[in-house]
């Protein structure tokens, strides 16, 4: 096998970069996943500060928003908890995917699964954390309770994945591809 030239990329490096990818974040919501699973109680208090509003403000005209029923609280978490289950065996078997899925087939059911993996990251992080969270919620006002920093870092890297899945690759003969 020659060395590529100087300056010239290796299409079957640039190969491997969506399946990598694509793992790096299936390990990281299957962490998260994890941690809320064994270690409930920890995020089960950042949900119920988060929903109740009780560290924001306290803005009269924002208060009747909040959710201060233990029971929707916890159904919320149970229900992130769920999605992230779901996000992250989705990844995982897309991961899985990408290191058997050689042939234009195989790439293109991996891509199909990282693309949906990496949406549902993409929505529990931008649509649950950063919008109803940050926004309706205004987590943004909690000194204690705001995980917009965090979601924001992990929406973006997600959607950075989600772009590199879908450049075109000469190794897979894919139509534009520079090699």
């Amino acid at each position: 096998m020659r060395a590529p030239a100087a300056g010239r990329r290796s299409p079957r490096a640039l190969s491997a970069v969506p399946g990598v990818l694509t793992g790096t974040i299936a390990l990281y919501i299957t962490l998260v996943a994890f941690g809320n699973i064994t270690d409930f109680d920890t995020n089960q208090q950042f949900v119920r500060h988060v929903l109740a509003m009780d560290t924001t403000f306290r803005d009269e005209d924002l208060m009747w928003r909040a959710i201060d029923s233990r029971a929707l609280q916890d159904t919320a978490y149970i229900a992130i908890i769920v999605w992230e289950s779901l996000a992250a065996l989705v990844l995982l078997t897309a991961t899985g995917m990408w290191c058997v899925g050689r042939d234009k087939d195989g790439i293109r059911r991996a891509r199909r699964a990282s693309t949906v993996g990496l949406l549902m990251v993409m929505l529990l992080f931008g649509a649950g954390f950063i919008a109803i969270g940050g926004e309706w919620f205004a987590m943004w006002q909690s000194k204690q309770w705001n995980g917009l920093e965090a979601a924001t870092r992990v929406f973006l890297l997600s959607g950075i994945v989600l772009l590199l899945v879908h450049l075109p690759s000469a190794e897979r003969g894919d139509p534009g591809s520079a090699d």
